[in-house]
Parts: C-alpha cells; sequence; structure tokens
C-alpha cells in the first residue's frame, strides 16, 4: 500500500477501530535484526506492515559485529523460516568452558548435558550472516513495505490509530497505523517520545571486541573466563576465526585500544591463554561502555517496545540480542492471535499480554548477568570463596548444571510458539 498524505485541513471523526481507514496496521522502526526479526514472524499474519530504517540496507550490513545466537533463538528462526539460509553462514559450537581466572577448576558445558540428541549448544553469527538473509526475506514478504532509508520525524498517539510523519529524501509523508512498534535502539528516540522512563545504571567497564584467527583449531568451544576486571569471552566463528569480547574498566579498556597491534596481542595472549598457539588479528578493535537499561513499560496504547529500545544488559553470556528475538516472537505471536481474533491489535489490554510475558523474563536475565558480573569482578575473600564453591558445585552437582545451561541458552521461562513449529 502506498504511503499517504493525510488531509490537514480536515478533522478525523471518531469510529470504531474497525471501521477506520488505516495506510498500516503495523509501522516497526528500526531495521536491524530484531525489527526485521519481528517483521519476519508476521509473514502469514494478514497484517499490512510498514518497516522503516534509517541507514542504507548495504551500511547497516557492514556492522562490524558478531553475536551469541542461543537454542531458543535459532528455534524461532527455524520456526519463521529462514534458519535454513542463515546457518550454512555461522559456527556452531559444542561446549563451552567457564572459569575464574586462575582458579584450576573448569565447568564444561557439553551438549549431553541437555541430551544424547543435541547436536549443538549454541551458534555465533557476524552481524552481515543474520542481517542479509533477514532483509533478503522481508523483501519477498508481500504483507510487507521495507522503507529504506527513511526517518521518524514525529508521531502523534490518538485513541485509535497513531499518526507518524515520516521523511524520505526531502519529503515528509503521514501515514496512519494501529500499532507502532520501537525496534530504534537502546537510545530509542520514539521510546523517548513516548516519555517512558527508563532505570539502571552504567558500568564502570567497556567492552573490547576483535576478530582474531588462531593458530590451532578453536575445536567449536565456547570460552567465558572472568578475571577481576571482568568477563572475557572468546566465541568460534567460521575459519577458524574468534570473536574476542573482553571487559574491563574504561581506563583500561582505553589504554588496551591505543597499542599498536603487536602490543595488544601480548596482552590478549595473556589473557586468552596458549591453548589455541599464536594469535593473528583481523581488522579493527572496537571499545564501547556497557550498561543496563529496563524500561518502565514495554507497552502504551498504539505503541510497544521491542529489543535494546526495551532493555539493555551486561554482555557476559551473550544474552542482548537473543533477548530481543524473543521479544519479536512474543510480540508477533500476541499481536497476529488478537487481529485472528478480530481484535484491535493496538489496543492497551493487547499489549499489556506481551509486556507481562517479557518484562518479567528480561528482568531475570538482566539480574543474572549483574550478578555474575559482580560476583566475579571482585576480590573480596568471602565473595571468591562463595563464586567458586559455585564453581565446584556447578561441575559436581547435575541438576544445577542443567538448569544454568538452559537459562543461559533460553530453555527456561516461556516458549514462543513460532519456536515449536
Amino acid at each position: 500500500m502506498p504511503l499517504t498524505q493525510l488531509n490537514q485541513t480536515t478533522t478525523p471523526q471518531p469510529t470504531p477501530p474497525d471501521l477506520r481507514v488505516y495506510d498500516y496496521d503495523l509501522v516497526i522502526v528500526g531495521g536491524g535484526i530484531v525489527g526485521l526479526t519481528l517483521a519476519s514472524a508476521l509473514k502469514d499474519s494478514g497484517l499490512n506492515i510498514l518497516l522503516i530504517e534509517a541507514k542504507v540496507a548495504s551500511l547497516a550490513v557492514t556492522k562490524g559485529q558478531a553475536y551469541a545466537i542461543h537454542m531458543l533463538s535459532a528455534l524461532i528462526y527455524q520456526g519463521i523460516g529462514i534458519w535454513d539460509k542463515i546457518l550454512p553462514q555461522i559456527a556452531k559450537y559444542r561446549q563451552v568452558r567457564l572459569s575464574d581466572a586462575d582458579y584450576p577448576d573448569v565447568v564444561e558445558f557439553a551438549t549431553t548435558d541437555i541430551s544424547k540428541d543435541t547436536p549443538e549448544l549454541g551458534y555465533v553469527a557476524e552481524h552481515q550472516a543474520l542481517l542479509e538473509p533477514l532483509q533478503e526475506f522481508v523483501h519477498n514478504c508481500s504483507n510487507v513495505t521495507y522503507l529504506c532509508p527513511a526517518e521518524v520525524v514525529n508521531t502523534k498517539y490518538q485513541a485509535d490509530e497513531v499518526v507518524i510523519n515520516i521523511k524520505i529524501g526531502e519529503q515528509v509523508k503521514t501515514v496512519k497505523s494501529k500499532l507502532l512498534v520501537a525496534a530504534d535502539g537502546s537510545r530509542s528516540p520514539i521510546r523517548q517520545g513516548a516519555g517512558i522512563k527508563t532505570h539502571g545504571w552504567k558500568y564502570w567497564q567497556s567492552c573490547i571486541v576483535a576478530f582474531v584467527k588462531p593458530e590451532k583449531t578453536h575445536n567449536d568451544t565456547a570460552y567465558e573466563r572472568f578475571w577481576t576486571s571482568g568477563p572475557f569471552a572468546i566465541l568460534p566463528l567460521p575459519g577458524n576465526r574468534c570473536r574476542i569480547v573482553w571487559t574491563a574498566p574504561h581506563a583500561e579498556a582505553q589504554a588496551l585500544c591505543a597499542l599498536d597491534d603487536e602490543q595488544f596481542l601480548q596482552e590478549l595472549s595473556r589473557r586468552f591463554g596458549q591453548h589455541m598457539g599464536k594469535l593473528e588479528l583481523l581488522g579493527d578493535r572496537f571499545v564501547f561502555p556497557v550498561q543496563l537499561m529496563q524500561s518502565d513499560r514495554y507497552v502504551l496504547s498504539r505503541l510497544a517496545l521491542v529489543g535494546d529500545a526495551a532493555h539493555n544488559c551486561h554482555p557476559v553470556g551473550g544474552q542482548g540480542l537473543n533477548l530481543g528475538i524473543r521479544d519479536a516472537a512474543a510480540l508477533a505471536q500476541v499481536i497476529q492471535a488478537a487481529h485472528q481474533a478480530g481484535e484491535d491489535i493496538g489496543n492497551l489490554q493487547i499489549l499489556k499480554q506481551y509486556e507481562r510475558w517479557r518484562q518479567k523474563e528480561n528482568l531475570t536475565i538482566l539480574g543474572f548477568t549483574d550478578l555474575l558480573d559482580r560476583m566475579f569482578s571482585n576480590q573480596f575473600p568471602p565473595v571468591v570463596f562463595v563464586r567458586r564453591l559455585g564453581l565446584w558445585c556447578l561441575q559436581r552437582v547435575p541438576l544445577l548444571k542443567v538448569f544454568m545451561l538452559k537459562l543461559m541458552i533460553g530453555l527456561k521461562g516461556k516458549t514462543p510458539a513460532l519456536a515449536r513449529r
């Protein structure tokens, strides 16, 4: 359906929502991984969808990032019907090794901890390997109009619609929709414009991320090693490459990033260890601050937040993107069920179902990652004793180990219908 310009001289007459003429049933602001996942999940919903992305598609793909993709996220993409396009481009990991600095007791998670038929525990995907298949999938969705590049100028929420002004080049167009979804990141202008407050804090740490190629094979193993300065993760990638996520206090992280390549690799090897031999640095390294954030509300009438627009967590355990993927699957399920029942998908009571589902589950993970970081970035002797006792128990108590593993890979909590197909 084409974009239309509202007649600014005409006062809309209130009529029942099912009798009004909308340009779109749903407008999604943000064409990143979470926004595209939501649009993809609604391919067969019968909803008429507009997806708006500010960046040129080719530039959005080039983001130098990589993510741990948990088992539940993989099941969601299988349910959507896109996993076969993603899987050949990403790496699998079959083991996770969790350790505390130089403490010798290492917790090893393996596929057999879930079941003898589980082929892998999770995956690691570069940004492009996820975004390109999702962009292609959405382009082939007949019910989705993909507007890129375009920018939302302002929004006006009314009782039975939301009016959205969109800048496309030098023109500003106006559309009406039953529901607006903000998938526009942690600084979400849509969330801020709606007056939704957030709570949380900035950590004393920043993350350094880099790609390296080790001399020896990574053996499809992911590593999470806790140091007093912060967690240090090694994630396997295709081509025997690895993604490093190195957390350190701000000043230390900046100083490490300022080193030349040879000095940086020397410092990296001290943390990385010698088990994979000599390391080769691939491309640039980047540093970014870490924060925890939870929105007071995920929904208002005619508005829903998903992904980083709703929450941020510490990168330990690679939870962030996976929470956003689950948000998208949950919201898709709620609004598709409402639409099929002939209900108004922008009604606050409908959207509250999504908020009740996801806000509590996300808060659990935010709290879990915060506790991990604070417990392990600490040299207070009683805390050191407790955490090392915890690692000892985790390795030797199967029920505790399986519970922790399932929590980490998304198999605790309510499973979206997409993941059960």
